[in-house]
């Protein structure tokens, strides 16, 4: 997952904007875009909606669970944490086609956020979503000639406004087969900052400048 300044502004290819972090224990230029679904560890999966953690599958290798502290799932090996953003920012994320978003019937994109700041992930998926911030229409891509594999598409939301300042849990979640409850999944954190001059930086927060509401990313989560 790479975070960007600017996405959908000009389409979702890589070129759209400047990357401004990424998801929990991604591994960074490791793998091309899209590709995840076949590197190995395979770090995107799916899930049942209520057996499993938000944001694992019970498995070493498709882990996002939260570290302690946050900071430990970014840098080094693995992309950095997404920037700081600001209660009513709009973010942005996207996603490889995987040759499902021209299917005639597509279902949504979840965004799911909890509403309390520096808490332990939801103890359970069916918990998280509960707490949806928003739905995104998958099919929102820019068009590649012949691809509809690694095609990119996106989607944006906003922070709510009633966010207190601390870091949360974010969540990527798309329903492929309601006949199957096939759904897929990815976790990543972002430090939600007080307003300027209202009180200290929490404790996730990194030294960057603020982004204010150009705020964005891109996901390179990988669905088959």
């Amino acid at each position: 997952m790479c975070f960007l300044r600017g996405g959908g502004m000009s389409g979702w290819a890589a070129n759209a904007g400047e990357c401004h972090g990424w998801a929990r224990r991604f591994p960074v230029g490791q793998a091309p875009f899209g590709t995840l679904d076949s590197f190995s560890p395979n770090r995107h999966y799916e899930q049942d909606l209520g057996v499993f953690l938000p944001c694992s599958d019970g498995k070493k290798a498709a882990d996002e669970r939260r570290s302690n502290p946050i900071q430990n799932a970014y840098g080094g090996k693995y992309g950095r944490m997404a920037s700081p953003v600001k209660a009513g920012d709009t973010m942005c994320i996207r996603w490889p086609a995987k040759n499902h978003a021209t299917e005639s019937k597509v279902l949504d994109v979840f965004i799911n956020m909890p509403s309390i700041p520096n808490q332990p992930d939801p103890k359970s998926q069916a918990d998280l979503m509960k707490m949806t911030i928003a739905k995104l229409p998958y099919d929102n891509c820019t068009h590649i000639k012949d691809d509809t594999d690694l095609t990119p598409c996106g989607g944006c939301f906003e922070i709510p406004k009633d966010r207190a300042p601390g870091d949360y849990l974010i969540q990527w979640r798309w329903l492929l087969d309601n006949d199957i409850d096939e759904w897929y999944t990815s976790c990543w954190d972002v430090t939600v900052t007080a307003p300027e001059g209202t009180g200290p930086v929490p404790s996730g927060a990194v030294p960057v400048k603020l982004l204010g509401t150009s705020t964005s990313f891109f996901a390179q989560l990988a669905e088959d």
